[in-house]
């Protein structure tokens, strides 16, 4: 049966590389500001932080790899496609994500435990300028972000505008540090870069777990399923729906229904009504890249059929 696609592979990649030059740009910009501002104001919560924005333009590269890769279209060796690539360009920036958290953890602790009394140094008004900036331009990206992979179903997308919220929660966490330190506790600084940490392990962790979720076939929620059993209910001259799979390939779904239908209609009939179910998956469903039907008649045992 023919295939359709509620986002056409032009239309996804185009979106994709719009949005990711626009995180790189940002990006390239709030890390050069954070790392100014953290040198000049002497806050080691403020350097992590452009750390980590820095670590986002490595990331945004592997969603433009991840996204490009998985639009290719289907070839001999990969008769399906190549969805999953999105997923494993997902996995290498949540693994990014937690090491990046896992650096930011452990300088903020280091300073913390450190004998050296400038390690405590109390820094200047230009790091909390520089985080109230940071903390406004990355949540507008995340919902930018956000926004564009819904719109597209992309996990890698998806993933890249969890940096930006990750980055915005540092950007948090550095100004409540810089302030704290400011107001006569310097300690609030570095423990702001281990409270970060703890977020930003927290999202690698979901992000991971999302991709690894579209690498195994997993089935889709149960509220989805029952709602396309109700779907198919609706075209006429199927009596049930015996038995509905789903599976995520990538940001994709694939579907094999088995219907039940009057055992008398002629093989004509029986393909007609199948074809009507799977356009009126793949068309209501727009994430649905191939849906597969198969007709069962309305007995229980079809070599009694004379």
């Amino acid at each position: 049966m023919a295939e359709h696609n509620g986002n056409t592979g032009a239309d996804f990649q185009k979106t994709a590389m719009r949005v990711s030059v626009v995180s790189i740009v940002v990006n390239v910009f709030l890390s050069l500001l954070k790392l100014l501002a953290g040198i000049i104001a002497g806050s080691g919560a403020m350097i992590s932080d452009a750390v980590h924005s820095a670590s986002d333009v490595f990331s945004t590269v592997v969603v433009m790899i991840g996204v490009s890769l998985s639009g290719k279209k289907a070839d001999k060796e990969h008769p399906y496609g190549h969805e999953r690539l999105e997923c494993v360009a997902s996995m290498i920036l949540a693994v990014i994500l937690a090491a990046t958290g896992i650096g930011i953890g452990y300088k903020g602790i280091e300073k913390m435990t450190s004998s050296d009394p400038d390690a405590l140094a109390v820094p200047g008004v230009l790091a909390l300028i520089a985080a109230a900036v940071s903390i406004t331009v990355k949540e507008l990206m995340f919902r930018y972000t956000k926004h564009a992979a819904k719109k597209i179903n992309s996990g890698a997308l998806m993933a890249d505008a969890w940096h930006h919220r990750s980055d915005a929660l540092s950007s948090v966490g550095s100004f409540i540090g810089v302030l704290g330190a400011r107001l006569g506790a310097p300690i609030l600084d570095p423990l702001a870069s281990v409270v970060i940490c703890l977020f930003i392990e927290k999202a690698a962790f979901d992000i991971f777990r999302d991709a690894v979720d579209k690498m195994v076939d997993r089935s889709c929620p149960e509220e989805t399923v029952e709602d396309m059993k109700q779907t198919i209910l609706k075209t006429e001259g199927v009596l049930a729906v015996d038995e509905l799979k789903t599976r995520l390939f990538g940001s994709r779904i694939y579907v094999e229904a088995e219907i039940r239908m009057d055992h008398s209609i002629t093989l004509a009939e029986a393909h007609r009504t199948a074809e009507q179910v799977h356009d009126l998956i793949e068309q209501t469903y727009p994430d649905v890249k191939h849906c597969m039907v198969h007709v069962n008649p309305d007995i229980e045992d079809p070599n009694s059929i004379e």
